[in-house]
């Protein structure tokens, strides 16, 4: 059995459809009550209480572990939950890190995850680790006011990263959790080119056929609508990459490729699976 955590999400919905479509028993984890595709058990849990998994775990061999939410929750532990896989008698975890934990290991949400990387690599688990940058899925901010206003607003309109499409994140993390070739291996997970946010914008209105105008944010402007979901630590730490990204962030990674086989999706594909989002 192969326990998904953060199960409803942009990787872990399509994770856990892809695992249940190989025919693989799947747990399916997320802080609330979902649908999930048939043949999957969900399971509601809060991982920034990490007991809650314990009982999820029971009879797991493997466990796609992201921590987003739980990472930053007051007093959170997250490395708990490695401890929680080994008491269970999990055999294998893939980790759901981030891109900055190499390039930019000094800010706080980087110095935790790492502390999880860490734990993970010392607890006598076969693992993977998965360090995804900017994820394409981030577009979707702009639904409301696409569909509302047909305007799209970021800061550092002509500043770009690669991109990485979720799907791709998820194949990739399907891959380490069922093929033992991938054990102890770190993936760097981007998309295959650098875009804009400007350009992204473009992307959106070429699928919806229509005029979607750019709106720039300023830094405190995008910090302010920022900190409705995140620490303010977390809103600085992201602001600072995508307004200044260092050669490392800009690198486009061969792992999806080395992975899958195929080069990582265009921001252009991850819009034409969602365009109806924005309509």
């Amino acid at each position: 059995m192969i326990v998904v955590t953060g199960a409803t999400g942009n990787v872990g919905r399509p994770l856990t459809r892809a695992l249940a479509e190989a025919g693989e028993k799947v747990t399916a984890v997320s802080r609330h009550p979902a649908a999930v595709p048939d043949g999957v058990r969900h399971v509601p849990a809060d991982l920034a209480e990490p007991q809650h998994l314990a009982p999820v775990l029971e009879g797991a061999q493997a466990l796609f572990l992201l921590l987003s939410g739980a990472l930053h929750a007051p007093d959170a532990r997250p490395a708990d939950v490695v401890d929680l896989a080994v008491a269970a008698g999990v055999r294998r975890v893939v980790l759901l890190s981030s891109q900055g934990v190499a390039t930019r290991p000094l800010g706080p949400s980087r110095i935790a995850m790492r502390a999880v990387e860490d734990a993970l690599r010392e607890s006598g688990l076969e693992w993977a680790v998965l360090r995804p940058g900017g994820f394409a899925s981030n577009a979707l901010a702009w639904a409301d006011s696409v569909r509302t206003q047909g305007t799209a607003a970021a800061p550092f309109g002509n500043v770009g990263v690669p991109v990485v499409d979720p799907a791709d994140i998820a194949e990739v993390a399907a891959a380490c959790l069922l093929d033992d070739r991938h054990a102890g291996a770190v993936f760097e997970l981007t998309g295959p080119e650098v875009i804009t946010p400007r350009q992204q914008a473009q992307a959106v209105a070429a699928a919806l056929r229509m005029p979607v105008r750019f709106h720039e944010l300023s830094r405190e402007e995008a910090k302010a609508a920022m900190t409705r979901f995140v620490p303010p630590e977390l809103a600085d730490d992201t602001l600072d990459i995508i307004a200044a990204p260092n050669a490392a962030e800009l690198r486009i990674s061969p792992d999806v490729q080395r992975v899958l086989g195929r080069g990582p999706r265009p921001f252009r594909d991850w819009v034409a699976r969602n365009v109806a989002a924005f309509r």
